[in-house]
């Protein structure tokens, strides 16, 4: 019956985004928001109103707008990128406000003012990968606009997006200027590189699980190299099996050098070849091929990532490195397990996680020493609880608890295991431990996103949540293509220092939101006095649990400070939740 009363509608929408909004922030706070006030007064609204368009959703670098047809959302963006050109006029580089800009048409949720669906989650990613001043526009769009206005497309052929279960049709709008923009101080710190999936040479489709864990292992090694900043496996696994250009992707992903490789394993033997390529210029830095034996593997990948670190940034971090290197398991056959294990649980089906289970108890019964088995085990039990594979209580937390600690009692720099023993003590309120364990892994790993965003989330509950800001950005530049699966630790932290609109924003965007999720989106809504939308939200909640305290709830979450609890309570009281 639910499903009835849901309003759709067709539509086209146009998303679009400030490029290094972060930056002109820290560069100019003030002066950025007069201009991107004065862009939105002066070159926004009059083009939307001009082809008949509606602002439907809007943040501090950010908006979305409908359009009843395709032809009047390409032909505005078109003029909305030629507008923003104008007025940039002679502004230096690194203050011009640029804008990339995707475009889709179809089917969407309409709730009050706002829409939902794919849809308009299409026309985001899209948004996300346009070139800076660029416009990205999916298949069913071009299908309607084509040989309708005056510009030219560029077939981009099928690109698969996170969360979007089938693969959309890109088409790059030919004729808005390109735009330079200057690196956000992320990149420019310290040398960027992305690692691309290793291309699997063995002949047999089988082995693919290899070659993708052979390449998240370089991964891995590479970021605990705190003198490089390295792109999340998540994001630049995005380009598998695509003939995409490597300045194009390092564009995409904000990076200033790209690795790429093949691997092959034939029996006993294994050979990698890997390449190191500068990606402005395109130019070869470095080139190796390996052929070893299989045994050798661990070594092959120590002095792999090793000549690429030593080519990028001119120096060795050895003794840092050594002194935190993971112990290789004592079996082969049990590595081999954890790797197809993982390949399922990145699949993440009721079935897939099952076989990875079944995988992880073979790799743990092969080698008892092997700490990352018993951490991912712990992982695949999690995602089955999370999604409801796998019913969740005490003594299967117990269980968890039990094997992370084999795990750690094994190998006490597995990245994996610190990262759990981490999330155990927060559950447990006992801060000091969960900030230990958390500064470990950061030792262990500087460039893995999930560590990064752990840091987020324990500074946000111990009251500081603007500290908690930077370092959930940071872990989104790490993993660009992985931003929804951190969207509610962002929605936390910006509730927490008050910035409510932008946290319902980013709530917004968590793939499978679920009552605490608009719980928080009912507290947002509530305190920017969007009290109609707040208590939408807030039937959500109670749609979703019927039984829901806001006492209890917020009893059961992490804050460390009585101030930060009162004041998701007032925000909940204020949307009309039960107390």
């Amino acid at each position: 019956m639910a499903e009835e009363r849901i309003q759709r509608r067709l539509a086209a929408i146009l998303a679009a985004d400030v490029v290094g909004y972060s930056r002109l922030m820290e560069a100019d706070e003030a002066g950025t928001l007069t201009t991107l006030k004065a862009r939105r007064k002066d070159v926004l609204d009059p083009l939307v109103a001009k082809h008949k368009g509606r602002v439907f959703k809007t943040t501090g670098d950010g908006v979305l707008v409908e359009f009843a047809s395709a032809v009047n959302a390409v032909q505005c963006a078109v003029d909305l990128q030629l507008g923003m050109l104008a007025a940039n006029g002679d502004r230096s580089a690194d203050r011009q406000i640029v804008l990339r800009i995707g475009v889709n048409l179809g089917d969407v949720m309409v709730e009050g003012s706002d829409l939902y669906g794919d849809s308009v989650n299409i026309a985001a990613r899209l948004e996300a990968i346009a070139d800076p001043g660029g416009i990205l526009v999916s298949g069913t769009a071009y299908d309607h606009v084509k040989n309708k206005i005056k510009v030219g497309f560029d077939d981009l052929g099928t690109q698969s997006f996170k969360n979007i279960a089938e693969p959309i049709r890109v088409h790059r709008v030919i004729g808005t200027p390109a735009v330079t923009v200057v690196a956000s101080k992320s990149v420019a710190d310290k040398p960027s590189v992305a690692v691309l999936n290793f291309a699997n040479m063995s002949g047999s489709p089988e082995q693919q699980y290899f070659a993708d864990g052979i390449t998240e292992d370089i991964i891995t090694e590479l970021s605990r190299f705190r003198s490089l900043s390295v792109i999340a496996r998540n994001s630049s696994s995005q380009y598998h099996d695509k003939a995409t250009d490597v300045r194009r992707i390092a564009r995409e992903l904000g990076v200033q050098y790209i690795v790429e490789g093949s691997v092959r394993k034939a029996g006993d033997r294994l050979r990698i070849t890997a390449q190191l390529i500068e990606a402005v210029t395109g130019n070869h830095l470095w080139a190796e091929r390996y052929d070893r034996e299989l045994a050798d593997l661990f070594e092959l990948q120590d002095e792999l990532t090793r000549a690429i670190v030593a080519t990028i940034s001119g120096r060795l971090e050895s003794a840092v490195v050594e002194g935190i290197k993971r112990k290789p398991p004592t079996d082969l056959n049990a590595y081999d397990c954890v790797m197809r294990a993982k390949l399922h649980h990145h699949r993440g089906s009721s079935e897939d996680n099952a076989e990875a289970l079944q995988l992880l108890d073979k790799a743990i019964a092969l080698d008892p020493g092997f700490a990352s088995a018993y951490a991912w085990k712990v992982c695949v039990m999690g995602q089955a609880w999370t999604r409801g594979y796998r019913p969740f209580s005490a003594e299967e937390y117990a269980i968890g608890l039990d094997l992370i600690n084999k795990g750690y009692s094994a190998d006490e720099n597995d990245l994996e295991c610190v990262r759990i023993l981490c999330e155990y003590y927060l559950e447990k309120k006992q801060f000091d431990e969960a900030d230990r364990y958390n500064e470990k892994a950061f030792r262990l790993n500087p460039n893995d996103p999930r560590i990064v965003a752990q840091r987020s989330e324990i500074l946000t509950w111990l009251g500081k949540p603007i500290e908690g800001l930077d370092w959930i950005e940071r872990a989104i530049r790490l993993d660009p293509f992985g931003a929804d699966d951190w969207a509610h630790l962002l929605g936390y932290a910006l509730f927490g220092a008050g910035r409510y609109e932008e946290a319902l924003r980013a709530f917004r965007r968590v793939p499978r939101p679920r009552y605490n999720h608009y719980a928080y989106m009912a507290a947002s809504a509530a305190h920017a006095g969007l009290q109609e939308p707040a208590h939408a939200l807030a039937a959500e909640v109670m749609k979703l649990n019927e039984a829901f305290s806001g006492k209890r709830f917020v009893e059961g979450l992490f804050y460390r400070e009585e101030a930060d609890n009162r004041h998701l309570a007032e925000g909940l009281q204020k949307a009309g939740l039960p107390a």
